[in-house]
């Protein structure tokens, strides 16, 4: 498949209520491995990728070496890849779809797009992340691509208590309304994990819902029933990994010290 191929493949893998499933991945070999064991498309992590660099989350990780690990990982498989681009590395409207389309340039087909201020706190207001993703968009559009923008709020994360979480759901509802008249493909709403007030929130959005796995978080079948479009599992697979990896380690060093 070419670019626009795997970008319309990829959009049309988001039903509701039949979600894509995305095994979050973070380099070229890990990349490799979830689609030998039968992904139908890619995501990365934000929080992954860097954390494999040595670097922190939060756009820490150099956009350079960012593009150059998604030129890898499109190289690795023919699947469809969704980079999560945190804020696009700009506040700026303009200089976030420029550095979106250096994302195509690499060969991605899909973005998540958060509406946090990166690195500052808080929230865009609605009309700011409207007019961000509006740009990105029109920039898809202009190079023929169909670009899935999963436009990511962060309501639920920066709420650590989950008794509040219901309080936060209109303003969710109406940031995705908002969000998919500019342009958005799909809404993710990491940090909820409440099997009724996800149901409410797909109910109410037109676009595809994304649900992050998290502990605690309900089943594949109970999100499926509530009409989730999308679920991912955002940093827990690399977690995962590496806790393997240094559990591993410790037998050896502890072996070889006795």
């Amino acid at each position: 498949m070419n670019q626009q191929e795997k970008a319309l493949a990829f959009g049309a893998l988001h039903r509701k209520g039949d979600p894509v499933v995305l095994y979050n991945i973070w380099d070229a070999g890990s990349a490799r491995c979830v689609a030998e064991a039968g992904a139908k498309a890619l995501a990365t992590g934000s929080w992954s990728v860097a954390a494999a660099q040595g670097f922190g989350d939060g756009q820490k990780i150099p956009l350079a070496l960012l593009l150059e690990i998604v030129r890898l990982i499109v190289g690795a498989t023919d699947l469809p890849l969704s980079v999560d681009f945190e804020g696009a590395y700009s506040e700026d409207a303009a200089q976030g779809a420029a550095n979106v389309a250096q994302l195509l340039d690499a060969g991605a087909v899909g973005i998540n797009f958060e509406d946090q201020v990166v690195g500052k706190g808080g929230l865009h207001a609605v009309d700011k992340q409207v007019s961000r993703i509006r740009a990105i968009r029109e920039m898809a559009e202009r190079r023929g691509i169909a670009l899935f923008i999963n436009a990511r709020t962060d309501l639920f994360l920066q709420e650590s208590d989950t008794t509040r979480h219901a309080a936060l759901l209109d303003e969710a509802i109406a940031r995705a309304k908002a969000y998919a008249e500019a342009g958005a493909s799909g809404f993710f709403a990491p940090g909820l994990a409440d099997a009724e007030l996800v149901g409410r929130l797909c109910a109410a959005s037109h676009l595809p819902v994304n649900v992050m796995m998290k502990p605690g978080a309900p089943d594949l079948a109970t999100l499926a029933a509530a009409g989730v479009g999308r679920v991912s599992y955002g940093p827990f697979p690399y977690r995962a990994m590496i806790e393997r990896l240094r559990s591993e380690a410790q037998k050896v060093y502890e072996s070889a010290a006795t």
